[in-house]
């Protein structure tokens, strides 16, 4: 069944595996953000890369199609195609990038760059600029994520911001933390902690740049888990750049960022096989469907199965699911070959990009077709 022939069908007629997405709590998710951002006094640069979709990215900024980030130049260049403004491309800038880079620049009132090494900003002084415009560059911060970024006891990364507020051709804007260390954390005390720890480094960073005569117009941290918790140390900076907070899954819920009502999608999968030998169930979603997140000798599982809380998914291959129990005998004549369960992803941004488009559903019917950019 194609993506244009599938508006109206009810969930049971669509080929499985599919990936459903409930509009209306997508909607609640991007709203609540949008509000605690409101309440904290701070804005929201909203992270693109769990959806890639037009349709979400208008929620998120509240139809304003203001203000994302991207991580990839593709969605950059998908959004400015669709009129969106005010974009971040929020991955290490290298040299290749230039060209696809000097283009956004040209068209988009903003377009911003970010940089963590010297090649980058080396590359940045010595590139001209488009007609009329400068460089609008983020210096990323490592505040113990230990990913991309200059870390933030290290002088090179003060010496890095001087240098672009320094360059006539360059709009220095500020600094980024993605709090993706977050994601380790075992309790919702401990993605606390990890908020607060890294507020307070990234001002102290900000602090030594101030000490050298340079202001950070924009002081921004991130990740899902830190803002669905947000605390009043958030107040002391500007911008949040969440992402994953539009769908959630199920490594959110084990964190404590949200509940399972809370998930805003799933994969529809059918059983295709009984073997009671072994007690499974065999569904037609492997990994090619869900991808191999998660911890399949876990209750959870490689994601959860829902309304089914004695399922769980404990393997995959390319095409095919394992389920058995948590505990006691299948009962098959609950689960006949060719009915649907529905997999709660474990991590839903990998999920989505399994699929080239999403079913949006309400009520068990697909009411829209939303349809994310693929590529680089």
């Amino acid at each position: 069944m194609s993506a244009a022939s599938t508006i109206g069908c009810r969930v049971e007629e669509l080929i499985t595996p599919a990936f459903l997405v409930d509009r209306a709590k997508v909607e609640v998710n991007c709203r609540n953000m949008l509000n605690t951002c409101k309440a904290l006094g701070v804005s929201l640069r909203a992270q693109t890369k769990t959806h890639k979709t037009i349709e979400v990215a208008e929620l998120q900024t509240g139809r304003t199609r203001r203000g994302l980030v991207t991580s990839t130049l593709d969605e950059s260049e998908f959004y400015a195609d669709h009129g969106f403004d005010d974009i971040l491309y929020g991955f290490p800038l290298i040299p290749q990038h230039m060209e696809r880079v000097a283009a956004l620049t040209a068209r988009l009132n903003q377009f911003h760059v970010m940089v963590d090494s010297r090649l980058a900003v080396e590359t940045l002084r010595e590139t001209p600029t488009p007609l009329g415009k400068k460089w609008s560059v983020f210096l990323k911060v490592d505040c113990g994520n230990n990913r991309a970024g200059v870390w933030w006891e290290d002088e090179h990364g003060v010496d890095l911001a001087v240098t672009l507020h320094e360059c006539p051709s360059i709009n220095f804007m500020g600094v980024y933390v993605h709090c993706g260390n977050s994601y380790r954390s075992e309790t919702p005390k401990d993605v606390d902690k990890i908020r607060d720890e890294t507020i307070e480094l990234l001002l102290k960073f900000v602090e030594r740049v101030g000490r050298r005569g340079v202001k950070c117009p924009v002081v921004g941290i991130g990740s899902t888990p830190t803002c669905r918790r947000p605390g009043p140390s958030m107040k002391k900076i500007s911008e949040l750049h969440p992402g994953n907070y539009v769908f959630l899954d199920v490594q959110q819920s084990t964190i404590g960022s949200c509940s399972q009502d809370d998930i805003a999608c799933c994969v529809a999968t059918r059983v295709i096989g009984h073997y009671p030998r072994r007690n499974q169930l065999l569904v037609d979603c492997g990994f090619l469907g869900l991808t191999k997140q998660g911890f399949g000798h876990m209750a959870t599982g490689y994601g959860v199965i829902r309304d089914h809380p004695n399922l769980r998914l404990i393997d995959m291959t390319q095409e095919i699911g394992f389920v058995d129990t948590i505990e006691g005998k299948l009962n098959y004549e609950k689960h006949p070959i060719g009915s649907l369960l529905y997999v709660i992803p474990w991590h839903s941004c990998a999920t989505a990009a399994m699929y080239p488009f999403y079913h949006v559903i309400q009520d068990g019917v697909v009411i829209e077709e939303w349809k994310p950019t693929r590529g680089w």
